[in-house]
């Protein structure tokens, strides 16, 4: 669905602003987005897909005005937004891209169906940062994926079945690291180390190769053979041999970049990658 676009001399009255912040800091929003969260009557900021350095995000507020912090309930339950936006102009502030995750896209959808005006301005998104930061072409990344934290005992497979099949296609990934161990997004964020993303990864790889061999390809399904083929290259190889490209808070001063056969160097903080801001080759 095509967003709509408008003039900042010609805000409506009433409706929803879903508005990018970019990647981490005030000077990385666009002029539009800034105008446009201080005209609004209601700010609220979405803090559990993504968040903001809180002096970043405090130095935002005496810019634009008072911000209020919502989480998962309120945005995908948003009869409170919505019940304001019916009376008065309400910014949802998101970092990145605020159509970058499908929550946001759901959220105007839903406002559109509820006869709300809904306008969208553009941030600057990690996944774009990230394709050109790391010196690879964006026209070679497949689709991307979140490595999600093992959710009370649960450990989900797919994120290992996007990476297989991008390098099945000669293709790279932009892996997003989770931010919720509980994955109900009403609070305690803590962002994914490289450490937990080594033990999530390594819980993964055996539960796929187990359900490779109790799902075996059926000749029945050209797609679930391709599956199965493709799963099957990408878990028999060792995983400390997978190569990776680490990046952390790109767009800001503390910008962290590392190419490394990654899994075998124990990083449990990204402020112990010392790295110029250009990254290095791979080993």
């Amino acid at each position: 669905m095509a967003e709509k676009s408008t003039i900042l001399g010609t805000l409506p009255d009433t409706g929803l602003l879903l508005i990018g912040m970019g990647p981490g800091t005030v000077a990385g929003m666009t002029l539009e987005a800034l105008e446009a969260a201080k005209k609004a009557s209601h700010r609220r900021y979405e803090a559990y897909t993504a968040l903001w350095p809180t002096s970043e995000l405090d130095a935002l507020e005496q810019r634009i005005g008072s911000i209020e912090r919502v989480m998962r309930p309120e945005v995908e339950q948003p009869d409170e937004l919505f019940t304001l936006a019916k009376t008065s102009l309400v910014a949802l502030l998101v970092v990145g891209d605020p159509l970058q995750a499908t929550t946001h896209v759901d959220l105007q959808l839903q406002a559109e169906e509820a006869g709300i005006e809904c306008l969208v301005f553009h941030g600057v998104s990690i996944t774009t940062i990230v394709t050109g930061a790391v010196g690879l072409s964006n026209y070679r990344f497949g689709r991307q994926t979140t490595l999600t934290y093992p959710y009370g005992g649960w450990v989900a497979t797919s994120p290992l079945e996007v990476l297989a099949a991008n390098r099945f296609r000669n293709l790279h990934t932009v892996a997003l690291l989770d931010l919720d161990p509980t994955g109900e997004g009403t609070g305690d964020q803590r962002p994914m180390m490289p450490s937990d993303a080594v033990e999530s990864l390594k819980l993964m790889w055996p539960k796929l190769q187990t359900e490779l061999m109790e799902m075996p390809p059926s000749d029945d399904s050209p797609l679930q053979a391709l599956r199965h083929t493709m799963c099957q290259e990408y878990v028999s190889q060792d995983i400390d041999d997978v190569t990776v490209v680490l990046c952390a808070d790109m767009g800001t001063e503390d910008q962290r970049i590392v190419s490394h056969n990654c899994w075998k160097t124990k990083f449990n903080s990204w402020r112990a990658i010392k790295l110029p801001r250009l990254p290095c080759k791979p080993e």
